[in-house]
């Protein structure tokens, strides 16, 4: 009897230790790797995964019945724009129906300066995903010297350093250029160097928007090759792409740059959102030199008639290098004084004021824009068959270039919304660009092992659940740029930190996301 009594008491004791909160089971696990999918189950306790395979013995307080669908880990943006629309919508709709449980922040040069009480700000909010922080070296630069058109003095290079180390030691995971943004346009080189210096020392990376993607771009390129070697600290090339219709079909030498880098030692990556139109501010189709010291000045520079027409020469030579009439590529996406303009063309809008239909005048507009605090626009203007051959490239990542967006404002980019949802249906599904399982690793263990993310992007026992689980064959984005505010279909279930965070394709209101830190950081 008291041999059967022990017994009994080693099967509780198994099946207290066999419970777990989350039990996902049935699925066609892609772990991540890249290795193929195969039948099994995925146990979650305690915000981690405690058991993976095709045989598990536990039961789940929730199970969820994955049969005919994917599981996978959760998807992780790198490069995303969060600052200030994070408490628009802390459930960061727009990502987690796109399958995103972690953010990299802090892109293009534009990042919060401290980036201790800004991680430490997102733990309170409690957004629905995980972030993490670039150091932008555009707001470095402003913190210390303004918008200036100049080289930074020793004594200012120094400031810049010093706020370059704390970040890294209160958690950056990198630091992060934008070199067509003012100021960082105004910066040569050596001081991007000196700054990725410091990155290097606790680990970090350097992602940097480089200060051509068109004409220019293969110098670019190699300016963040060579600031990669000089600083020793891996590169991360932002939204790789070719703009204007006269670079299309260079993608076969922008390409063959980063593959030779690579056989050269440097430790470079890339990033792409599977469209092929970009997004950011009007104020890049002017020159440069007219936008330093703040908007006051650019006012007062575009009321001058000399100043207005070198703006439009400019512009013309430009347009006339995309071999097209009008500004018809470049489209507004939100303008604050005149929210009737969002969703038109420079083409349109300057009808639409009934000026006369010639790209001079089309030019005027712009400049009355920029008058008024400029707008954020979209540009059409990439090859599909650039965009394809970027994406077949096995060290590439997707990012969305995106913040949280709020439903029904303004006429934003449609990869705010759709960007994984569109590689897996167009790319994948239909196009056969590249299999699942590598598109999975590339939104996954690619990024968590550039980033150093340690605990994400594979589904190991001991690492944090951030999973998503969905239908490979109905995954769709429907966000489009004529109708953008649209969220993505497919993803049936998201969970954050052992969190499940959407339910049958429906936000539970979950909120577990949390900081994640550099190395840098003393914990």
């Amino acid at each position: 009897m008291k041999w059967l009594f022990f017994f009994c008491l080693l099967s509780i004791q198994a099946s207290a230790q066999n419970t777990c909160d989350i039990l996902i089971e049935n699925g066609k696990i892609i772990d991540g790797s890249g290795n193929n999918w195969y039948y099994g189950s995925v146990a979650i306790s305690n915000g981690k995964i405690v058991g993976i395979g095709r045989e598990l013995d536990y039961k789940g307080k929730k199970t969820i019945d994955a049969k005919g669908l994917i599981i996978a880990p959760g998807f992780i943006d790198v490069h995303t724009h969060l600052e200030g629309d994070e408490d628009k919508d802390p459930r960061a709709t727009s990502f987690i129906l796109d399958g995103v449980t972690t953010c990299i922040t802090g892109n293009c040069g534009s990042s919060n300066i401290d980036i201790a009480k800004y991680l430490h700000w997102i733990d309170s909010l409690k957004l629905s995903i995980n972030v993490a922080s670039l150091a932008g070296h555009n707001d470095i630069r402003k913190k210390v010297m303004g918008r200036a058109n100049r080289d930074a003095s020793v004594s200012e290079m120094l400031q810049m350093e010093q706020l370059m180390d704390k970040a890294m030691r209160d958690g950056a995971v990198g630091l992060s250029t934008g070199l067509i943004y003012i100021p960082g346009t105004y910066t040569k080189t050596p001081e991007i160097v000196s700054l990725a210096k410091i990155a290097a020392k606790y680990d970090g990376v350097y992602a940097s928007h480089m200060r051509d993607e068109g004409d220019s771009v293969t110098q670019a390129i190699e300016e963040a090759l060579t600031i990669g070697r000089e600083a020793k600290i891996p590169v991360e090339i932002s939204h790789f792409k070719l703009s204007g219709q006269q670079n299309w079909g260079r993608s076969k030498e922008t390409v063959g740059m980063i593959e030779a880098a690579r056989k050269a030692g440097i430790e470079v990556t890339i990033d792409q959102y599977p469209y092929t139109a970009s997004s950011t501010s009007i104020s890049t189709l002017i020159p440069d030199d007219v936008l330093a010291d703040g908007q006051d000045s650019i006012k007062a520079r575009l009321q001058r008639p000399e100043i207005r027409k070198y703006v439009t020469k400019s512009m013309l030579e430009r347009l006339k290098k995309r071999k097209l009439k009008h500004f018809s590529y470049a489209v507004v996406a939100y303008y604050q004084p005149d929210t009737s303009y969002n969703g038109k063309s420079i083409e349109q809008i300057n009808l639409m004021k009934g000026r006369k239909h010639k790209a001079k005048v089309e030019t005027e507009t712009v400049m009355d824009i920029m008058m008024n605090g400029g707008a954020s626009a979209v540009f059409h203007g990439m090859g599909e068959e650039d965009v394809k051959r970027i994406m077949q490239y096995p060290f590439n990542m997707f990012a969305s270039d995106a913040t949280i967006r709020v439903l029904n404002a303004g006429m934003p980019h449609p990869r705010g919304y759709g960007t994984n949802a569109r590689v897996l249906a167009k790319y994948v599904r239909e196009e056969k660009v590249l299999s699942l399982e590598e598109a999975i690793r590339r939104m996954t263990s690619l990024p968590a092992q550039k980033f150093q993310l340690k605990d994400r992007g594979l589904l190991r026992e001991g690492f944090a659940a951030d999973i998503v689980v969905f239908n490979d064959q109905d995954v769709q984005d429907m966000s489009t740029f004529e109708k953008p505010h649209a969220y993505s279909k497919g993803f049936r279930y998201v969970i954050v930190n052992g969190v499940v965070t959407v339910d049958e394709e429906k936000h539970t209101g979950a909120r577990a996301g949390k900081s994640l830190y550099g190395a840098g950081k003393k914990q």
